[in-house]
């Protein structure tokens, strides 16, 4: 029999199908430091992983019966993909199953900006009894999101998501992609509808100028993809959305773009010192925040173990 770790966990759809296809699962959490031990000791085949768990090059050598890897979502930075394929050993992961867990978070962040609702929520308990008009006048220079601009920097599967779900609250859309010259956009509706949106990708500089709010949409970098520079080339009083990858905007120039009102909002759900953000960060009044929970919903688990448990049956039969 076959033996699978799910070691961040696996939702109970994928356990079912690896079980019934004839595979032992195991759930139980290994400290990254315990890990070799346990996988050799139970012979694990594939290994499956979220973002907590590393399988670099060390693990991987010191487990040579590992056949496959595997990471519930989009990025790969934290296994050595070409080595472990070097190896001869299956990496797989699922790009498309967490796309619209993200993109509601994206849109979640901006209401929340717009409608000042990160700072309304803290104020309401403390002085919504006693100072009711004083927040409501506070309160009451929201802006709508309809008939705005959405600057969506890469445009992978969740960044199209992200540009589908904009077109559909009546948003224009702009787009900076390396690897994207066109593209063309269906976005379905509830009834069988759907309409179709062809874009075309612009440089960077004019997303950054022209767009109301940005949304990133990167893979880890090794470098900033929003600095100082680019924060500057914003609108004034724009805001800015990171759901992607900590590392990829420049928390020290956004903390100040902040305090200098270049940028009115921020949403984050990731950061560059994860798991301890920097308390400038976290207490900031105009950063709405989140804990890296993009693809956590339960549907998206649902279709990540699902998505995990087809490619294994499939890779190790």
């Amino acid at each position: 029999m076959k033996v699978v770790l799910a070691n961040d966990g696996l939702a109970q759809l994928g356990i079912d199908a690896l079980e019934k296809a004839g595979y032992e699962v195991i759930t139980t959490r290994v400290a990254q430091e315990q890990l070799v031990n346990f996988i050799n000791k139970s012979n694990v085949d594939a290994l499956l992983v979220r973002s907590a768990t590393e399988v670099k090059k060390k693990l991987i050598d010191a487990c040579p019966k590992l056949k496959l890897i595997g990471r519930g979502g989009v990025g790969l930075d934290n296994i050595d993909v070409d080595y472990a394929k070097s190896k001869g050993i299956h990496v797989i992961h699922t790009p498309d199953a967490s796309a619209e867990s993200v993109t509601e978070l994206v849109f979640a962040h901006l209401l929340t900006g717009v409608r000042f609702l990160h700072s309304a929520n803290r104020d309401m308990p403390l002085e919504g009894d006693s100072q009711f008009k004083q927040l409501k006048k506070s309160y009451a220079n929201g802006r709508e999101l309809k008939g705005k601009t959405l600057g969506i920097i890469g445009f992978g599967t969740i960044g199209q998501a992200t540009a589908k779900m904009a077109l559909s609250l009546g948003m224009k859309v702009l787009l900076n992609d390396h690897h994207v010259e066109k593209e063309t956009l269906t976005v379905s509706f509830f009834d069988g509808q759907s309409v179709e949106f062809k874009l075309v990708n612009s440089d960077l500089k004019t997303v950054l100028q022209d767009s109301d709010f940005i949304s990133l949409h990167v893979p880890a970098q090794n470098g900033y993809v929003i600095g100082k520079k680019e924060l500057a080339q914003m609108k004034q009083g724009a805001g800015i959305i990171n759901t992607s990858r900590g590392g990829v905007l420049d928390e020290v120039a956004l903390v100040d773009a902040l305090d200098n009102n270049k940028i009115a909002f921020a949403g984050l759900d990731v950061y560059e010192s994860e798991p301890t953000p920097e308390i400038k960060i976290l207490m900031h009044p105009k950063i709405s925040l989140t804990p890296h929970i993009g693809a956590s919903t339960l549907e998206a688990q649902e279709r990540i173990g699902l998505e995990l448990a087809d490619q294994v049956i499939k890779l190790l039969k």
